[in-house]
Order: C-alpha cells, then sequence, then structure tokens
C-alpha cells in the first residue's frame, strides 16, 4: 500500500505560550489531517505564523501590534508570498521506502506535483537528499535522492498517483476545517483573517468560500 501525507516540518520552538502546543520533536514532520489533536492544530499554526514571521532585519518589516498574539501572527496575516516548510511525504508499505520532502519545494508548492501529468513530467523537490518525481508512460517514478546510486524508489502508476494527490487535498482541506473552528475558539479576535491566510498558504479552498 502506498500512502501519500502533506506534512509540516517543526522547527525548535520552546517555552511558547501564546497558545496551547503539542509536546512533539524538533526537527521531525506533522502530518496535517482531520483526525489531530486540538494542540497539535496549534502546533501548526503556531509553525505556520512562526515561518512567516517578520524578522528585525526585514526592510519591509511593519509596525507590528501591540498585543502578543497580533505582532506573532503579523507576518502570516500581511505577508503576499507565505510558506510552509514540509511538502507530500509518501510511503510504500510493501518495501518500506519512504519519500520525504525535499528542502526547495514546501507544503505551499504542494501542487507542482501536478507537472509530473502536466508539465514536463519531471519535479525536483529539493536537495541533500533530493527526491523527484518523474513520469515514465503511464508510470511515475518517485527516487528517494536522484544523486544518489542505486537510491531506493517507488514506482506506481500515474492514475495511482492522482489519487493520492487527491486524496493529500482533501486532508489539507480537513486540516483547514479544523484549524478554522481552533481559530474561532483560540484566537476569536484574528479568526477569520488567520483561516484565510492558511487557505492561501496552503493552496486550498477557506471553509465557506464560493
Amino acid at each position: 500500500m502506498i500512502t501519500m501525507d502533506p506534512v509540516l516540518e517543526l522547527d525548535a520552538r520552546n517555552g511558547f505560550t501564546l497558545w496551547p502546543v503539542a509536546d512533539v520533536e524538533p526537527y521531525t514532520f506533522l502530518r496535517l489531517c482531520g483526525g489531530m489533536e486540538q494542540a497539535e492544530v496549534g502546533t501548526a499554526v503556531m509553525q505556520i505564523a512562526a515561518t512567516n514571521a517578520f524578522r528585525p532585519e526585514d526592510d519591509d518589516c511593519p509596525p507590528l501590534p501591540s498585543d502578543p498574539r497580533g505582532a506573532f501572527l503579523h507576518g502570516l496575516l500581511t505577508r503576499e508570498d507565505l510558506v510552509a516548510a514540509g511538502g507530500l511525504r509518501v510511503h510504500d508499505a510493501g518495501t518500506g521506502v519512504t519519500v520525504q520532502p525535499g528542502c526547495c519545494d514546501g507544503l505551499e508548492e504542494w501542487r507542482d506535483w501536478y507537472r509530473v501529468f502536466d508539465g514536463d513530467g519531471f519535479v525536483g523537490f529539493g536537495h541533500d537528499p533530493s527526491p523527484t518525481a518523474e513520469r515514465r508512460g503511464d508510470t511515475v517514478r518517485l527516487t528517494v535522492d536522484v544523486y544518489q546510486e542505486d537510491s531506493p524508489v517507488i514506482d506506481l502508476p500515474g492514475t495511482a498517483l492522482r489519487h493520492l494527490l487527491a486524496g493529500a487535498e482533501r486532508d489539507l482541506a480537513a486540516f483547514l476545517a479544523l484549524a478554522a473552528a481552533w481559530a474561532a475558539h483560540h484566537l476569536p479576535a484574528h479568526a477569520a483573517p488567520v483561516t484565510a491566510a492558511l487557505a492561501r498558504c496552503l493552496d486550498v479552498r477557506a471553509p465557506g468560500a464560493p
């Protein structure tokens, strides 16, 4: 069985107190889906907001709101180009091979996978390692590290990859629905813009959007 999961890369965030977050290992991946615990949703929102936060060295850093939550969320709510470290992780239970997200194609660009069908048939996702997806006739080959001799690979029909991508989109939409409800409870003053920003960052439709 081959599975595909949208995953968010976590960095080290110690002592975060603006809202409840889960006790997770840093430098690991958090799966985004509809079955997440509330603290995990809070962790995901925290991580995406932190990734897009303004830094003092940013030339275009606008004045931050005075309230701590508003200041922490300001980059997420105002930046034009949002990013979410991570991507789509593919695992073949039959062989034990896992293709992890690369460093240069984050979760905000997950739709790049469709270039396997609609583009030139090849997508590279970063380096060290260098995972790739390549169309070969009716089959798609996913390579763990294209620069590694005898790299592990996952071969699957192109139709199967389309189904996996549709499932990944459903997972992201389910996460966004959870995040909208979470934000209404934990960030009532910012719930609507946070939900809209997450939808834009993850390139999925916001709950209730036409």
